[in-house]
């Protein structure tokens, strides 16, 4: 056999190296130092702490986050859904009312016009119905009969 064969038979022959006995969850002697674990409920008590803090504020956001969505979606489907003359142009301000029982979008500004108004909006470039203004006393939960989650 070569000489690198029977080197690597010995080295793979040696029983596995023993950990250092530094490293010994335990006393090895009994002129040993007592190894006292550490009290880590602190450690832990604060991390859980700070854990549930932040995903409570990112549970809000994600909220608050939605809540913005489903309006802006409700917006837009009442916007679309109401009766409407003319060909909106983008980047124009319009107003939505309610009259008799229908919403109507019209050019004439709520102080032109005598009609319930519901919110001033604007026609972004996306085709989405941005509302520069809700009218007063017009809350968007009660009109989609949502409720705060």
């Amino acid at each position: 056999m070569s000489e690198v064969a029977t080197e690597l038979l010995e080295i793979m022959s040696e029983p596995e190296a023993k950990p250092s006995r530094a490293f010994l969850p335990y006393p090895i002697s009994t002129l040993s130092p007592p190894i006292i674990p550490n009290d880590l409920t602190s450690f832990k008590t604060r991390g859980i702490s700070q854990v549930e803090r932040d995903l409570q504020q990112k549970l809000q956001e994600i909220r608050e986050s939605y809540l913005e969505a489903i309006d802006h979606f409700n917006w837009n489907k009442l916007v679309y859904e109401a009766d409407i003359q003319f060909e909106p142009i983008i980047g124009n301000i319009y107003h939505l009312y309610e009259m008799r029982g229908r919403k109507v979008l019209s050019m004439v500004a709520p102080d032109e016009w005598a009609h319930k108004h519901l919110a001033t909006v604007r026609l972004n470039m996306d085709r989405q119905w941005k509302i520069v203004e809700t009218g007063s006393g017009i809350d968007s939960r009660e009109l989609f009969g949502t409720v705060a989650v």
